[in-house]
């Protein structure tokens, strides 16, 4: 760790990492050659103990480059892998600046940015400026089909069942004035901060600029079952948090609208339940048939739907046994009908067109939820349709 500061920096520029030793000098030194030169400008290196030695990199550049006028870089050595959003956190706590800057370290979010995003902040007198892959002018260069539609959708999740506005609530690459965060306490859990500030910080004035996002070319990727499971935790939290801090509206129009937004919420999430299983037991697992491998993804994703829909959507706790498994019943008999459809729909798309796998899967599945919301909202949970 470096020994001390020469004032206090303006900017501060967060950058967790976790194996990240082929990545990290190179990103420090072209992030230093894109700074403007009138900003004191420090990096809050947060490094969750990475067994590929990033840390011991950091303390040796550190060491050569602490006397860089305008530059600063600081380094907290965690014990332990304790998630990105914590580490985010720990690097806001450290650091002095009043413009924040939050960015990978695997040159995916580009150094060259990082001017526009400062400007915007302190010029354009935004409190938050989101680098955005999906705003117009945005980009996402060297990702696979699968990987584009598991980010569309968890960023389709996050904006209709939390009600954010922005294109890329999901962003790594963003900036904000610290003054911000005053009143907000975090969960620290998943690993999307910007997601829970747009929740938490009212009021704020927020623009999102272009960047094409680029797939990393040198170490691995972050992204497996655990960061999926934790970004599902911190949506419900993040939805539950909404849900108290707002006032009931009892308009039908709103409730209907609310019901809806939630039942295809949790749609959305189904989608995403259905299109891995069914992949990984297409191409991982014991390479079924595309048709096996749907309908085993289909009897999955029916179970959390009905599940998350029992609970969230029609806010019913009753689990007694004999009326769930009476409504659960109904669920997947008016469920079935649309995956009916979908079947249908993968093999005349597959076999017939020679749509690729993945692409008639995802057409199928939203074709096929169409009618579910109504049928079950009535039918299964009892509720009049317009209520």
């Amino acid at each position: 760790m470096n020994s001390a500061k020469q004032g206090k920096a303006q900017v501060s520029i967060i950058i967790p990492t976790y194996n990240e030793s082929e990545n990290i000098i190179q990103v420090l030194k072209s992030i230093v050659e894109h700074l403007p030169e009138d900003i004191a400008t420090e990096a809050i290196v947060v490094d969750d103990n990475s067994p590929d030695g990033t840390g011991k990199i950091v303390d040796d550049y550190i060491n050569d480059e602490q006397n860089k006028i305008g530059w600063f870089v600081d380094i907290i050595h965690r014990k332990t892998k304790s998630g990105l959003s914590s580490a985010i956190l720990d690097g806001i706590e450290r650091s002095s600046g009043e413009t924040i800057v939050v960015m990978d370290s695997d040159f995916s979010h580009p150094p060259k940015i990082i001017p526009r995003l400062i400007e915007e902040i302190k010029i354009s007198k935004y409190d938050i400026v989101i680098a955005s892959r999906y705003t117009e002018g945005g980009e996402v260069s060297g990702w696979s089909t699968k990987r584009k539609l598991i980010s569309k959708g968890a960023t389709g999740i996050a904006k209709v069942g939390l009600g954010v506005n922005e294109s890329d609530p999901m962003s790594g690459f963003f900036a904000f004035n610290r003054n911000i965060l005053e009143g907000i306490k975090f969960d620290a859990l998943g690993y999307k901060v910007l997601l829970e500030i747009l929740v938490k910080a009212k009021d704020a004035k927020v623009k999102e600029i272009p960047y094409t996002f680029t797939n990393r070319t040198l170490g691995s990727s972050k992204l497996d079952s655990s960061t999926m499971l934790d970004f599902v935790k911190s949506v419900w939290k993040l939805y539950r948090y909404g849900h108290t801090a707002k006032v009931s509206d009892t308009r039908t129009s709103v409730r209907f609208i609310s019901k809806a937004g939630r039942f295809y919420t949790v749609g959305a999430s189904g989608l995403l339940v259905n299109y891995l299983v069914s992949l990984l037991f297409a191409d991982a697992i014991i390479n079924f048939w595309y048709i096996h491998a749907t309908v085993i993804g289909i009897a999955i994703s029916m179970s959390s739907n009905f599940i998350l829909n029992k609970i969230w959507t029609f806010e019913d706790r009753n689990f007694e046994a004999k009326k769930t498994i009476v409504q659960y019943g109904k669920f997947v008999g008016f469920s079935s009908l649309g995956a009916l459809i979908q079947l249908g729909m993968v093999y005349v798309l597959v076999d017939n067109y020679q749509i690729m796998y993945p692409i008639a899967l995802i057409l199928a599945v939203i074709i096929a939820a169409s009618s579910n919301f109504i049928l079950n909202k009535k039918w299964t949970f009892k509720e009049s349709v317009w209520s």
